[in-house]
């Protein structure tokens, strides 16, 4: 397979335009031409993962975390190692982070899984604050350059589906002024051509990057393009998860269950409020959300959550949230993310042939409890 197949693959399971605004998802490093034959997932793209990489040779790493974040000014390997080592190597690095974190069946999820959750939703629905739909005219001929440039930019995305859309022909109408160059027909002419109407969801934070990929892609020197707000907003995106367990269970109970499935022999919890305190306390409702998600505690605490599990959390948030008698228990950045991996390499080998998917060993939490 390609880099741009895989790519594509993981578009479909982590949708980019489920990403945070201010993180930096898709390919990151590569060619899109380039052949892979194996692929190599970790959560941190470390010097030794990445020469654990050369050594099982690997042409492509699926790191969760970006390996750049903000734009880089210049590719040495002074300024950017990683990068410049991964360039040098021909390895194609991806990164799917925030939109992994969204997607369903993605990050949160898997933490979710730990503890059984069910009637699970988003904790923070998505910020991009909602889809509208995009409708534009055009020859026939214009409709796979149009719709593929479009796509490519964010739109078309529909809960787990991508490249969705609907079109359907009619007759369109106009008259170009002295100063116009039409695509068809002369100016100051009526014209009556056959025209494609195309609608696509796209959302609110992507308008303005998908109506000018739009604009480039189309023929026509004015294209209509109508933008319509969409009521039925999809309320199943969003960061974290919040459900209630399959019944009510004890927090030493629960505590235990998120050590064995994360594998981590210690957890942080807090102490601060007497029904956080009772390890016999029984909580009915969880909330989750990995990573760096401590400030999301409110939110856990909206949604009536006895327990809040999370990767790291600060020291003031921490006191607030014990205050609030919700215990939260932090296990670790990378530990709380660590669990997807797995989940993702099995569906990346039921999506693909030709194709052998492997963890990195290397990969591990730069901190350890000792």
């Amino acid at each position: 397979m390609k880099v741009r197949e895989i790519s594509q693959v993981l578009d479909g399971i982590a949708p980019r335009v489920l990403a945070a605004d201010w993180d930096n998802v898709g390919l990151l490093v590569g060619d899109c031409q380039e052949e892979v034959k194996k692929l190599m997932l970790c959560i941190d793209l470390t010097p030794s993962v990445l020469a654990e990489a050369k050594r099982a040779k690997a042409q492509m790493i699926m790191a969760y975390h970006p390996v750049i974040f903000k734009p880089i000014s210049s590719v040495t390997r002074r300024a950017n190692t990683i990068v410049f080592d991964a360039i040098r190597a021909g390895i194609a690095v991806y990164s799917s982070h925030t939109a992994l974190d969204a997607a369903e069946g993605g990050t949160n999820d898997c933490l979710a899984d730990v503890l059984d959750l069910r009637d699970r939703r988003p904790l923070k629905l998505d910020s991009s604050e909602g889809h509208c739909k995009a409708v534009v005219f055009m020859p026939p001929d214009d409709l796979a350059k149009v719709g593929h440039a479009a796509f490519e930019a964010g739109a078309g995305i529909i809960g787990d589906y991508s490249n969705c859309s609907f079109f359907s022909h009619g007759i369109g109408t106009f008259c170009g002024g002295e100063k116009t160059n039409p695509t068809i027909g002369q100016p100051g002419s009526s014209e009556v051509v056959e025209e494609i109407r195309l609608e696509l969801a796209i959302p609110r934070k992507k308008i303005e990057e998908v109506t000018k990929a739009i604009r480039r892609a189309h023929s026509y020197e004015e294209p209509a393009i109508d933008i319509y707000s969409l009521e039925n907003q999809l309320d199943s995106i969003g960061m974290g998860r919040v459900g209630r367990l399959p019944r009510p269970t004890r927090l030493n109970t629960l505590v235990n269950r998120i050590k064995k499935g994360l594998e981590v022999p210690k957890v942080l919890q807090t102490v601060g409020s007497a029904s956080a305190i009772r390890k016999d306390s029984l909580i009915g409702t969880v909330a989750v959300a990995a990573g760096s998600c401590g400030d999301l505690w409110r939110s856990a605490v909206e949604a009536h959550a006895g327990l809040y599990i999370t990767g790291e959390m600060r020291h003031h948030d921490a006191l607030a949230a014990a205050a609030t008698g919700m215990t939260v228990v932090c296990v670790g950045h990378s530990n709380s993310e660590r669990l997807t991996l797995g989940k993702l390499a099995e569906r990346l080998r039921s999506a693909t042939s030709n194709l052998k998917v492997i963890l990195s060993q290397e990969d591990r939490d730069p901190f350890e409890i000792i």
